[in-house]
């Protein structure tokens, strides 16, 4: 009981950590860590519902596969969709709102109504041995999702090899459903603020995109995804505190998704015209980022101020020939002036970092997309143009770390698709 007091305690003091997180995405991820650290487990994910279906994301760990990664590197899940229902483990509990305790996922009785898929298992070599299943809740007693921790360590299961101590691994006792059930009551409110949060980021991406067909929440999705992705090795590289890591990526997250929303203060003409601009439409275009940053000018958080940097930073280039330079965001002048009497540009590390990221991500999403004037780029054509512009248009370092990390590039491209 002492032990169980401790793990209530350590979720109370949790919640108000987890309170202070703004992005669906990483909340997610934090409570999933979270929950596996307090139930001692190996593994676990958390499956959102989406209409009669479960959605499979980036919400996946498996701690000791992760171990034997190079340092940098990130497992790659397959995102994947299932349709709910009580055949499966998951879709048994989505349907009945039961915690699902199974001791062995291999011995299951033949009378349940539910079987373990192991498909996962055969295609990474894991073994799936004990799983707690926990449907998430709202207020009305709806189903959110689904969290699902994986193979309980009992004391003597911290081998560095999970097939090693595969033998050791516990099994989830009575007190542990307890335990999941406080924690997965205390995320399921949490999450419904997350998810609140994002949707309305969303309708100011479908705003945006009423005026701009570009700005779709696909296209904002995989820009963000990229910039976090980019922003985490970097700071690892930097050595940047875990802690600001954590703060940081959660707010460039939601700003980056809002990297492009000053355009919906460009004319019609100008968004959707199928051709190039003239001189005088590009500099009505440029105006975008200045006035991206003005949405954001009464600044109330630590987000507000970022959104801000990200929004007229993010078209300044590595070499000093971007826009919109040293300007006064409130009334769009020169603070100054080159000698053709523009706004100087901002060059090199004088543009802020969140500023590079997103500018990185956005081309390559961009080249990488179709769009009313063009269609997609091939893939090696696209990371042909992203090395040539090193140094030029990008931050090399950003570069060389977006070369690093191709593969969960290419899974978050996955994860994202344009709808036809």
């Amino acid at each position: 009981m002492h032990d169980k007091a401790i793990k209530l305690n350590d979720i109370i003091k949790l919640s108000s950590e987890l309170n202070t997180v703004q992005d669906l995405d990483i909340l997610l991820d934090r409570i999933l860590t979270e929950a596996r650290k307090i139930l001692n487990a190996d593994a676990g994910s958390i499956q959102i519902k989406e209409g009669d279906e479960l959605i499979f994301t980036s919400h996946v760990q498996t701690a000791s596969l992760e171990r034997k990664l190079k340092p940098g590197e990130k497992l790659i899940y397959t995102t994947f969709r299932t349709k709910i229902n009580r055949s499966s483990i998951s879709g048994y509990a989505a349907l009945t709102g039961e915690i699902i305790n199974i001791p062995d996922a291999y011995n299951i009785p033949s009378d349940a109504p539910y079987k373990f898929d192991p498909t996962n298992d055969k295609k990474s070599g894991y073994r799936t041995k004990s799983m707690l299943t926990i449907p998430l809740k709202n207020s009305r007693n709806e189903i959110l999702g689904i969290m699902q921790i994986i193979n309980s360590l009992s004391p003597d299961g911290n081998k560095s090899d999970f097939d090693e101590c595969a033998e050791f691994c516990g099994t989830f006792d009575p007190a542990d459903e307890m335990i999941a059930l406080h924690f997965a009551n205390m995320a399921s409110i949490i999450l419904q603020r997350a998810q609140m949060t994002r949707a309305l980021i969303l309708r100011m991406i479908n705003m945006a995109e009423l005026r701009d067909p570009k700005e779709t929440g696909a296209h904002v999705n995989r820009v963000a995804s990229y910039a976090v992705e980019i922003y985490e090795r970097w700071a690892d590289i930097k050595m940047i505190p875990r802690d600001e890591v954590f703060r940081k990526k959660d707010v460039l997250r939601m700003a980056a998704m809002l990297h492009d929303v000053g355009k919906v203060a460009v004319s019609d003409l100008i968004l959707k015209k199928p051709a190039k601009f003239t001189p005088e439409e590009f500099e009505i275009m440029k105006t975008h980022c200045c006035q991206g940053a003005r949405l954001f000018k009464l600044r109330q958080s630590e987000f507000d101020e970022m959104a801000a940097i990200v929004a007229l930073t993010h078209h300044e280039n590595w070499d000093g020939t971007g826009y919109p330079g040293r300007i006064d965001v409130e009334t769009g002048k020169a603070l100054e002036m080159d000698a053709t009497g523009k706004p100087v540009p901002l060059k090199g590390e004088e543009i802020p970092i969140f500023g590079r990221i997103v500018a990185l991500a956005d081309v390559f999403d961009a080249l990488s997309s179709k769009r009313v004037y063009k269609e997609a780029w091939d893939h090696e054509s696209v990371l042909k143009e992203i090395r040539a512009m090193s140094g030029k248009k990008f931050d090399p370092d950003l570069v060389e770390i977006f070369f690093g990390n191709l593969e969960i590039i290419r899974n978050i491209m996955q994860r994202y698709p344009d709808s036809e």
